[in-house]
């Protein structure tokens, strides 16, 4: 190795998951197509539709009845066929199906911070074109998240709020912080601002921070309903009761609609034993969100179980019962109704105590345990891959089969059409502190040439090679990174079987509605897709991770992952990758093709850390056909120790 660290990123293959949308449909579903009789539309004009059945068109609606501001997921159920179709909604949140038989249908309509809703629609002439809307409802127990005084910050914060915002409803805490802290500098007095960065704080379990920030979001505006209640559910947590009490009051007071605020107040008072109060401000919060929150029904039952008020006790129980059957909670609940009714049979004398569930039933989040009140430490790289939870549409059943295979065939469809394309990329790279600040920043620019092959079935080659590098000195820090952009790759038909895969549910990405798969590397599988080079010597690195793929077109939009433990053998502690894709139109093959558009790399090596990000524009795409590749540019062959060429050999 001489003086230089010969450490090589090299994953197989450069961009193995750039998903193909030429030629896509926009339907996708189980069962039969629902336009298989194809479509006939041109650019930008309105969709029409050859269908030799029945046609819906549905539009989805938020409250206040304008088209909802984020892409839906809408799930179409034949109750007579049992078939399922799914699609998303569209320009003015419209969403078509086609070639509808006739029968009894249920429409099922999700949206990531909307409670999930449900249809009935009946399909009584075969050759009929139906339209139908349905409502949405915000998820009341989903903090709103917007700034709502933006127009009085300055030019830059107000720029930076609304990206935090954006990454906000994306899941994305990482981006989220990073242009919130940076609003946070030129509008400290900020409200919004305040209570942004306490909701990051409070999602992370930095809890000591989010109780700064919300405390000063609720100093600052007295009226913000969400700080406050927010403030509130945190010191509940904590069980500092009696300050959970003033900020929740103090909500409550600000809007009386506001049904969370009186939700969590009713817990409030239930810990401190205040059964009156608990009782009063439940039956607000049950009457404010028209019953729509079975946990408030817990909180009543237990409340009115104290006053001695056991028949109402058992309704509200009941209510719960019928809304969740299959809660964690629905044994105990029956074995306590069982024991009122006892009660209600034979008085208790009026020293009996109060029959009580085991823990209390109102719990500011059931899913929050003692576990969880761990506090974040801050570190320079991202959340760990399982320390993030993104939001989540309620309730929305993911349709894994589907939903692997069409990514899977979007891969393989590239790697089938694609031979060679160029770009110009960008690379900057960072050596950092113990809190991501960096000691010391450099930029190179090269011009960047990939080639992609199946030379044999089964055996994808990808190679990719920059110009102006003529060795590993020309890196900075004489560390050379390759091919991480095809991340991806997990999902080619001939690679996903070395992955277990898990389909958590329906996201959003930049307000496009997404499925989010975690992945992870199997033990019982050979490693074909990421390996560190160090001299001569190969090292494969297991990872995990999780993708971003788009409900429409099923195209990977982003690909999250890192190592599934430490390499001590070679001092790699950690490494985390972060790749975006977005289409690129190629006009001369009237072609659109999604291509990374970004590649994050944070690695611990030999106690560095290092930050790199690649970015790629200008792109050129070179066919498969002779002519086009005698055009191509040629490119010298890599020298020893500068590039390396990456192969994937998947399972067949």
């Amino acid at each position: 190795m001489g003086r230089y660290v010969n450490l090589r990123l090299w994953p197989a293959g450069i961009l193995g998951a750039l998903c193909l949308l030429h030629g896509v449909r926009a339907s996708a579903q189980v069962g039969h197509d629902p336009f298989a009789s194809s479509t006939i539309h041109q650019p930008d004009e309105p969709q029409l539709y050859k269908s030799q059945a029945a046609i819906l068109q549905l539009t989805v609606l938020s409250e206040n009845r304008s088209p909802l501001d984020r892409q839906a997921v809408v799930k179409l159920y034949n109750k007579n066929t049992k078939d399922v179709y799914w699609q998303t909604t569209q320009d003015k949140s419209l969403a078509i199906f086609g070639d509808l038989a006739v029968g009894q249908y249920e429409i099922e309509v999700s949206a990531v911070g909307y409670i999930t809703a449900h249809k009935d629609f009946n399909v009584l002439s075969a050759l009929h074109a139906y339209q139908e809307e349905i409502v949405v409802k915000p998820d009341p127990s989903a903090v709103e998240l917007k700034a709502s005084n933006v127009s009085q910050m300055p030019s830059k914060a107000r720029k930076e709020t609304q990206r935090g915002v954006t990454a906000l409803k994306s899941g994305n805490l990482k981006e989220a912080r990073k242009q919130l802290d940076a609003a946070y500098k030129s509008a400290p007095t900020s409200a919004d601002v305040n209570f942004l960065l306490g909701y990051v704080a409070f999602q992370e379990k930095n809890f000591d921070q989010a109780q700064t920030y919300l405390g000063s979001a609720a100093k600052l505006d007295p009226h913000n309903v969400q700080a406050l209640t927010l403030l509130g559910r945190l010191q509940l947590q904590r069980e500092d009761f009696t300050s959970a009490q003033t900020a929740l009051e103090q909500a409550a007071a600000a809007d009386p609609e506001y049904w969370m605020a009186h939700r969590l107040l009713a817990d409030t008072y239930l810990k401190q034993n205040e059964y009156e109060k608990a009782r009063e401000h439940a039956q607000l919060a049950v009457q404010k969100n028209e019953g729509g929150e079975s946990g408030v029904q817990l909180v009543l039952g237990e409340a009115l179980a104290n006053l001695g008020r056991d028949q109402e006790a058992i309704v509200a129980f009941k209510t719960f019962l019928q809304v969740t059957p299959d809660s964690p909670a629905a044994r105990q609940v029956r074995k306590f109704i069982a024991e009122l009714e006892q009660r209600d049979a034979n008085p208790p004398k009026a020293t009996d105590p109060t029959p009580k569930l085991v823990s209390s039933v109102a719990g500011t989040d059931p899913n929050m345990g003692m576990d969880d009140l761990r506090l974040s430490i801050k570190t320079w790289e991202p959340a760990g891959i399982d320390d993030t939870k993104p939001t989540f549409a309620a309730a929305v059943t993911c349709p894994y089969e589907q939903v692997i295979e069409m990514a899977g065939e979007r891969v393989k469809q590239l790697v089938d059409d694609v031979a060679k394309f160029s770009a110009i990329e960008d690379l900057t790279h960072e050596k950092l502190d113990e809190l991501g600040h960096p000691t010391s920043h450099e930029t190179r620019k090269f011009n960047y040439v990939v080639s992609i092959s199946e030379t044999q079935p089964g055996f994808l080659a990808v190679d990719e090679y920059r110009n102006e590098v003529t060795g590993i000195a020309d890196y900075p820090d004489q560390i050379a990174s390759h091919g991480f952009t095809s991340l991806a790759l997990v999902f080619h038909p001939d690679m996903r079987d070395n992955f277990q895969m898990t389909c958590e549910g329906l996201g959003d990405w930049h307000g496009q509605a997404s499925w989010l798969v975690h992945f992870r590397q199997r033990d019982d599988k050979p490693n074909r897709i990421h390996a560190y080079k160090i001299g001569e010597n190969v090292y494969s690195v297991n990872l995990k991770g999780r993708a971003w793929i788009s409900a429409d077109k099923f195209q990977i939009v982003r690909v999250e992952s890192e190592m599934v433990s430490p390499m001590p053998k070679i001092r790699l502690l950690s490494e985390h990758q972060i790749v975006e894709y977005g289409p690129v139109h190629f006009q001369k093959r009237n072609l659109d093709l999604w291509l990374p558009k970004s590649a994050d790399l944070y690695f611990d090596f030999r106690r560095h850390r290092y930050f790199r990000r690649h970015s790629f524009d200008h792109f050129m795409l070179f066919g498969v056909d002779a002519e086009e590749k005698r055009s191509a540019p040629k490119e010298e062959p890599p020298s020893a120790g500068s590039t390396s060429s990456s192969k994937a050999t998947p399972n067949r």
